[in-house]
Order: structure tokens, then sequence, then C-alpha cells
């Protein structure tokens, strides 16, 4: 249960809240951390009312502001007596109301074109996309830092989540009795499976499926990997968590990307969402889903601009059931 707010925040709060544009504006950001020319296009507004608009909600603690590079991203906050209280405002709002039915309508279809926009990229570049890879530190200094984390332990299951061309699966997969392949884009499987076909990794299935919404059993398996994927999200927290559902008891969950950086053409050419993220931030995601026993590891730039690499391994904190103990009480 949150804190109790004071009369004077309680008071700032609901002035803050109380006009029309605001109150639409906060039912947005309890479902998706957006931007500003992305709210002007669902509510029709100018750039300057909706930024008056947000910082108004800023101020009162309603709503927190992240910026990153040249981009700011907005969504309704999750701590503080102010935050709790408008939560607790949107979940008495009758959701059929017709604007904010269309709100939702019109946010729909941002996120559907933010998604044809990247299907688009991801098509054109799914030859290349080993070499796009190449913006960062070797691949193969990267490769080897993932398997001395991982080790060489057997594994029952493993699943890579955005597994683009297959690279994680022909790196790790063989360490396992089966292994599953999850990426929205049908050309970035395609090449996938031609992949993994000709390394001979028969045990792979590949599948078409939202990050956010796995086609895939909860609770099974040993190792889930998310290969420069999060950066792409508009949720990556949310993705973590349910990546962490996949994991069977005691598995593990590694994360794979750029630490923060300032080269905005990635977002310009190459559809990156974020700029990198912290070893806070991951560490945060992962905390959010239950995951413990965090470990980071830093790969340099090396030479010229490349980026720097981080790597996340982290468990569930669940118990493995000793299966000698299981079969004797059958």
């Amino acid at each position: 249960m949150s804190k109790p707010a004071a009369f004077a925040t309680t008071l700032d709060a609901l002035e803050a809240a109380g006009e029309i544009t605001r109150l639409r504006l906060l039912a947005l950001l309890a479902d998706a951390e957006l931007t500003v020319s992305e709210l002007m296009t669902i509510l029709g507004q100018s750039q300057p009312r909706i930024s008056r608009h947000l910082r108004l909600l800023v101020e009162a603690g309603l709503v927190d502001r992240r910026r990153e590079g040249a981009w700011a991203f907005f969504r309704l906050a999750d701590h503080g007596p102010a935050a709790g209280l408008v939560r607790a405002v949107l979940s008495r709002m009758d959701q059929g109301d017709p604007v904010l039915s269309s709100d939702r309508s019109r946010l729909t279809e941002v996120r559907r074109a933010r998604a044809e926009q990247a299907q688009r990229y991801f098509a054109e570049q799914a030859p290349n996309w080993d070499r796009i890879r190449s913006l960062h530190i070797a691949e193969n200094i990267v490769e080897a830092a993932v398997r001395e984390m991982v080790g060489d332990k057997p594994l029952h299951a493993m699943l890579d989540l955005g597994a683009g061309t297959g690279r994680m699966l022909e790196l790790l997969a063989p360490l396992a009795e089966r292994a599953v392949g999850v990426d929205q884009s049908p050309a970035m499987l395609n090449v996938a499976r031609t992949n993994l076909e000709r390394a001979g990794l028969r045990h792979v299935q590949m599948r078409q499926g939202d990050l956010y919404a796995l086609p895939v059993e909860r609770n099974g398996y040993d190792l889930v990997t998310i290969h420069q994927v999060l950066h792409y999200l508009d949720d990556p927290g949310r993705a973590v968590r349910e990546a962490a559902h996949a994991l069977a008891p005691g598995g593990r969950l590694l994360i794979i990307d750029f630490a923060p950086h300032a080269h905005e053409f990635l977002r310009e050419q190459h559809a990156h969402r974020r700029l990198g993220f912290s070893g806070e931030e991951i560490e945060g995601f992962m905390a959010e889903a239950g995951l413990v026993d965090v470990m980071r590891r830093d790969l340099g730039p090396g030479a010229g601009d490349k980026l720097t690499v981080s790597i996340w391994l982290a468990h569930d904190p669940r118990m493995v059931a000793d299966e000698v103990k299981l079969k004797e009480i059958a």
C-alpha cells in the first residue's frame, strides 16, 4: 500500500490532474512510455500545448520524465504519494468512456505504425544483420564472454528472444537438449532457419511471436537469452518480466545490450528506441521480474567509435526440485 498523501500534496495532484488534456495524458501514460511527438499524434494537439501540460504533471509528481539523447520519454510515475493517488483515480474511471476509448485506439495505431516501421527495417536488413551488429566491439569477443558466463553445463532447454539470424542459438544451443528461438520478423526467421540448418542444429525450433506475449510455455527453460533486442522496444522492462516467466526454477536470464551512448544515428537510421542501458536500469528490470544474483560484465569499445557492450546474468530464485527425491516419492 502506498504512503498516504499529505493535504497539500493531494491538492496539488488533483489540481494538476483536473484538466481534460492532462487527465487524458495520465490515462495514456499509464499504458505506455511515450514521447511528445507520439502524444501529439494521439491527442491531435500542438507541441507547445502538450509540453506545457507534461511539465505541470512532472512538477506535480504524477509523471516521470527521462531524457535520452535528443528524445524525452514520459510515463506515469511509479513512486510517491501523488503517484499512488493518481493511479487510484485512474483505476476508478470507466475504461469504456468514449474519450478514453478513442485515445487508446490512436495509441494502438501509433504502436502499430512503430512496429511496422521496425518490421520494414528488419526485413530490409535481415541479410546484413551480423554486419550491422559489428558496430560494437568485435563479436567474437562478445561471444567468448557469453560462453564464459553461461559455462558448459548441459541444459535441458534454452530460449532465445529476438533471435535475429540465430547466432545465439548457434553458439549455445549445442548445450541444450532442445532450443527455441522467437522473433517477430518473418524475414529474420527465414535467415535463422537457414543458418541453423547449415549448422546442423536439428533440435532448434523457430517461432514467430511477440516478446510481450511469448508463444512458449512458462517455467520451462534453464536459460533465456535476449541479445541486442531491448534497445528496439518501447517497454523493455515488460519484455524482461515476460522472459522471466519462461524460466524454470533456478533458471538463468542472460541479457546482452549496449551501455549508454550518444549515437543518435542508430535511432534515426537503425530503428533503435533506446540509446543503451545503464547497469542500474537493467538490474532494476531484473529485480522487478523477481530475479536475483545479478552479474554484469562490460566489454569496452576498443578502437574508434565502437560501442561498449554490457552482459548481465541473473537467476530465478526458486529452488530446483531434487529429482532423486521426486523419484523416491513416486
